[in-house]
């Protein structure tokens, strides 16, 4: 559909019109109750189609405003897998035996070129999330892009600096601020009742280390310049990349070429909650204090400008979060939401009290989100916010030493070497 046409996308961005025009549609042109016609859906795409879309995609697709369209991949059997999925999907939604509309690329700008894509997803990994969604932005399309945002602070900022310029609407993929638990949490902390919070212990896991996995055979399904990109070559290990249908997740995770080790993994869920609950989404710690031990991989202390201090460090209730008040001691996690003394934890907040944005869906909350033109729960400020932390503590363990932040210029405050950690190098064509 051409741009000048009387669009989707325009239908969708003046909501309150289409909701007009839907009360004077007999429902049997509509199909009935609950149909939305093809022409008024968003049209998406995946940018990546491994582990984590497996797990997702259905989550998108059983949205009724969207249609899966399209995905691409540097791995063509996950490539194929997808389109069997999307397709397979799709005949039982349809009753369509023939259906198989998925189209798929196995280079990404093929599809945020196509005109009738409006947004994506990115679900790449983490070294490969920047340059995607940026480009995809720049093509018009809005992105729900995965957690950590960024896999470095300049990153980072380039991606809030482009939903601005280009006009996007970005959720990051942290969906704990879709749920009630932490929600409730954030506001039990933002409105006293843990009193004045002294510390906060995040447990999550271990920092990024150097990727030094040997060389393996490189299958042929597999594109390993491309999965590469960014980074610097080096030898294909299936660790990186695992074959389709593994039931380990892939850890490239762990080395800080690719992501920013569990610790930044799940940090972008943990400590992005501590951001949130210390009201922290547009800045960060001002200190960062390694362990003594420089082989330690927990002990970092975080410190505020308020003097709040944020600790990486295991208190044996999985990855969680624990707040600890002049009131008492209050932890969440996706299994647990308690506090000493127990009352804390199950008071209702008063109609008085701050309350934090509600968002019972993380995926249609990115929809609605387009359709107002609006921020949604964990837009782009945030998300760069809560991946920074995450870059400040991996850089703060790999120099072992005391670090001051300024989270206003976003520089070490002193330390040239440190400032050079807030970027990367870039392996050509694959530039930011």
């Amino acid at each position: 559909m051409k741009k000048t046409d009387p669009s989707r996308r325009k239908f969708l961005q003046q909501s309150a019109l289409a909701a007009a025009a839907i009360t004077i549609i007999p429902r049997h042109v509509l199909g009935g109750k609950g149909y939305i016609p093809p022409s008024e859906k968003l049209n998406i795409g995946f940018i990546g189609t491994g582990r984590q879309v497996s797990g997702i995609f259905k989550r998108f697709a059983a949205l009724p405003e969207l249609h899966i369209l399209g995905g691409c991949d540097v791995d063509q059997d996950k490539l194929g897998r997808f389109k069997k999925a999307v397709d397979d999907y799709y005949r039982k939604e349809t009753g369509k035996s023939d259906y198989s509309d998925c189209k798929i690329f196995s280079d990404y700008h093929e599809l945020i070129n196509l005109e009738e894509i409006d947004a994506v997803i990115v679900a790449t990994p983490d070294h490969w999330h920047a340059i995607p969604s940026i480009d995809a932005m720049k093509a018009g399309k809005d992105v729900y892009c995965e957690k950590p945002l960024a896999h470095t602070i300049k990153e980072g900022r380039k991606m809030v600096e482009a939903v601005s310029k280009y006009g996007r609407v970005l959720q990051t993929g942290s969906m704990q601020r879709s749920n009630d638990d932490f929600r409730h949490a954030c506001e039990l902390v933002r409105n006293g009742y843990v009193g004045q919070i002294s510390q906060i212990i995040v447990s999550v896991g271990d920092p990024a280390i150097a990727c030094d996995l040997p060389g393996e055979p490189q299958p042929d399904h597999l594109d390993w310049d491309r999965w590469v990109g960014p980074a610097q070559m080096r030898p294909f290990n299936k660790i990186l990349a695992p074959p389709y249908g593994q039931k380990e997740w892939p850890m490239w995770r762990k080395y800080r070429e690719f992501g920013g080790g569990i610790l930044s993994d799940w940090g972008a869920h943990m400590f992005d909650i501590a951001q949130w609950a210390l009201g922290m989404d547009e800045s960060g710690p001002a200190q960062l204090i390694p362990p003594e031990d420089p082989a330690a991989t927990r002990g970092l202390k975080m410190i505020y400008a308020n003097g709040v201090e944020m600790i990486h460090d295991d208190f044996d209730r999985g990855w969680a979060v624990r707040f600890m008040g002049s009131e008492g001691v209050l932890d969440v996690s996706r299994s647990f939401l308690d506090s000493k003394p127990e009352n804390i934890a199950v008071t209702e907040i008063s109609a008085n009290d701050t309350r934090l944005y509600v968002s019972e869906n993380h995926y249609q909350d990115w929809v609605d989100a387009i359709k107002k033109r609006s921020v949604p729960v964990t837009g782009v400020e945030t998300g760069h916010r809560s991946a920074s932390v995450c870059n400040l503590a991996n850089i703060a363990y790999q120099l072992h030493r005391n670090l001051e932040w300024d989270p206003v210029k976003e520089k070490f405050k002193g330390d040239g070497e440190a400032n050079k950690l807030r970027t990367k190098k870039y392996r050509k064509p694959y530039t930011l």
